[in-house]
């Protein structure tokens, strides 16, 4: 586990901004050594590359954690028409120039398929999954999601734009705070509203929103529909990680339970006492379970 000290919240020690092929450019931020073992992380839902995690455990683990924001959220260009393979392509173009390789990839929540995709791509040698969502608009899950989340899907699936533009008109920094805190078990809202994690987490979604929503309504929209590559074909190590109390409505259904199934790489562990802030709360655990994993021989 860490520390506990603020949740492992620190400051970057590196920004800055990478141009891609066709202009654009994608804004990353460092954690750990610069000669350390690459981990992209892909946040969670409207959050920018601001919010870390594992604090000083990366620079101990010799791990340079990479966070990124995509595409229309902090301070990268727009993609308007942008896919969860076109966003591989982008961190493929990243990584060239940054010289990550080889590289592994935590996803967090909405940060999910963002990570999986990755995997999917061939691009990293393993991946965690922490309190992500999942393939919401599988058949698999057709009875078992909320009626509000099926409501999504659902839409999302008959009018992608028009879903986009709802989720636009909903997205702000403030109104995503009060669906975490209002959806959040007790264990995770005690985190989340530590004063120095509070602080640092809602700047990062302002961050987020500094191009206008968007950007989230992109993100959302890819995440509440099918999936354009096939899981059970990702052949990887993908650890997926769940806290046996996470409550959140936008995470995966059964805890991971049937994309285990699926992988033929995919070890889930669901951790008893725990909730849906597991990045923070067993960041070292994650962190050096997923490095071992991308350094053993394949």
């Amino acid at each position: 586990m860490n520390s506990g000290k603020n949740h492992d919240v620190t400051e970057p020690a590196r920004l800055g901004t990478t141009r891609l092929p066709d202009g654009r450019r994608l804004a990353w931020a460092e954690w750990g050594p610069p000669d350390g073992t690459a981990v992209l992380f892909c946040p969670g839902a409207a959050t920018s590359r601001w919010l870390g995690f594992g604090g000083d455990a990366v620079e101990a683990a010799g791990i340079r954690l990479v966070s990124v924001d995509r595409p229309g959220l902090g301070d990268s260009d727009p993609d308007p028409g942008r896919t969860l393979v076109s966003w591989a392509e982008d961190v493929r173009h990243l990584a060239e120039a940054r010289e990550l390789w080889p590289l592994a990839t935590v996803g967090f929540s909405q940060g999910a398929p963002f990570a999986l995709a990755l995997a999917a791509g061939g691009l990293v040698r393993a991946a965690a999954v922490v309190s992500g969502s999942d393939e919401l608009a599988h058949p698999r899950f057709a009875r078992t999601l909320e009626p509000p989340i099926r409501a999504m899907v659902d839409t999302t699936a008959d009018d992608p734009d028009g879903a986009a533009a709802s989720f636009a008109d909903f997205g702000s920094a403030d109104a995503l705070w009060d669906v975490v805190i209002g959806t959040s078990h007790a264990l995770d809202r005690a985190v989340y509203t530590d004063p120095v994690f509070e602080r640092a987490f809602r700047r990062a979604l302002r961050e987020a929103f500094a191009q206008g929503p968007a950007g989230y309504a992109r993100d959302t929209v890819l995440a509440m529909s099918r999936w354009p590559f096939d899981p059970a074909r990702i052949t990887v190590p993908v650890h997926l990680w769940y806290g046996e109390y996470d409550t959140s409505p936008v995470h995966s259904p059964d805890q991971g339970g049937s994309l285990a199934r699926v992988m033929p790489g995919a070890t889930r562990y669901l951790i008893p006492d725990a909730a849906g802030s597991l990045l923070w709360t067993h960041a070292e655990e994650i962190l050096t379970t997923l490095v071992a994993a991308a350094k053993s021989p394949r």
